[in-house]
């Protein structure tokens, strides 16, 4: 029904894709607030009835933390948490929140936020949007008690306004009012939406706001990194070298790419502009190859120490496999969820228990690296 009723609708020139986002939250707020009253409550045990898809064998455990399941939702969707106890229901077996930054901002002028169906991609140049950290934290807090069984991730951004030399700082205020509430912490250093954000990922530039995380971190939180594709191999060895030194505890590979290399799409329709000149990154398909390709890398390059959250472009269970097996230990889904449904993740999960069945492994642990072996 989604494919052929609703994705034709929500994909049309006449609906604003940014629009119909907050639209979705807004419907998932209301879920929330209203989850032990008619229709409310009705509503939530049809979806919860349809989605999770529970088995045990995919069940993942890293940093002292359960996962029930390795698809993840990825940060970009829910910026502000606003939906953070609902995710579950949909089948995720995590969500990652944010980005967030220290002081609230707007974002980027709009429109923001393109649909490239040819490419099954989409280019976004949100821009940090999000109330902040402080209003986060209190969103999270009244979601506390309603918020399942699946772990919350925060994705931490630096604030537009904020100096680079100051980056440090806006990163530790942040993690500071939220620590209570994510279950492990992204430094988002990667988005290329933000401007000189992704010089931070230098080892000099980096080092300065994991060494100032770090000394906050009495409650050792698992503390990942977020890197962009683009990335040389030699610029991911020295993200990885500086993860050991500051004990980081994983890596998500990847952020958005700003290449335009073998896009369908040549114009946005909606600007009349040529895709190369239009800013922003790109998420879906055209991404998938090379976030598998960093995944590899990294995990060749840990011998398989480093947990590695793998996404981009991941649609189906075949997409999922490849990354579990090139080096995944979790993943995350946000563009090949708006593609494929409200019902893609009890699709691919339902996969990955058939791929473990035809390869005659018990647990998806098993799977983790599978191509560094054969």
């Amino acid at each position: 029904m989604y494919q052929t009723i609703f994705r034709p609708i929500f994909f049309s020139n006449q609906v604003n894709p940014e629009w119909l986002h907050q639209r979705i939250l807004s419907f998932l707020i209301w879920l929330e607030k209203n989850q032990k009253t008619f229709p409310a409550n009705w509503i939530l045990d049809k979806i919860s009835t349809q989605h999770p898809y529970e088995k045990p064998r995919l069940s993942q455990t890293l940093w002292g933390i359960t996962f029930p399941n390795p698809l993840g939702l990825a940060a970009g969707f829910d910026k502000n948490g606003v939906a953070a106890s609902m995710w579950h229901r949909f089948g995720f077996g995590y969500a990652e929140l944010g980005t967030v930054t220290k002081y609230a901002q707007p974002g980027n002028r709009r429109p923001r936020l393109f649909r490239l169906p040819e490419d099954e991609a989409a280019l976004n140049r949100m821009g940090f949007n999000n109330q902040g950290s402080q209003a986060v934290a209190k969103c999270l807090e009244k979601q506390a008690e309603s918020r399942g069984e699946i772990p919350w991730g925060v994705n931490l951004g630096k604030s537009k306004i904020t100096p680079l030399e100051e980056s440090p700082k806006d990163y530790v205020t942040s993690f500071l009012r939220l620590r209570q509430w994510g279950d492990y912490f992204v430094i988002n250093v990667s988005s290329p939406n933000t401007p000189g954000l992704r010089s931070l990922q230098e080892s000099s530039q980096l080092k300065l706001i994991l060494e100032a995380i770090q000394e906050y971190n009495s409650e050792q939180k698992p503390i990942l990194v977020k890197i962009a594709p683009e990335l040389s191999w030699d610029a991911i060895g020295e993200v990885l070298t500086i993860a050991n030194q500051y004990q980081l505890s994983g890596v998500i590979a990847t952020n958005t790419t700003t290449s335009r290399k073998g896009l369908r799409t040549k114009v946005l329709p909606k600007t009349g502009n040529p895709i190369s000149e239009e800013a922003g990154g790109i998420s879906g398909k055209p991404l998938r190859d090379r976030a598998t390709e960093v995944i590899h890398f990294i995990y060749e390059q840990t011998q398989g120490q480093l947990p590695i959250i793998g996404v981009g472009g991941i649609f189906t269970a075949d997409d999922a496999w490849e990354k579990i097996t090139a080096g995944a230990s979790l993943l995350q889904v946000y563009t090949g969820w708006i593609y494929e449904g409200p019902l893609m993740a009890r699709q691919v999960l339902t996969g990955l228990s058939q791929k473990l069945d035809e390869q005659g492994l018990s647990h998806l642990s098993e799977a983790v690296g599978l191509t560094h072996y054969r």
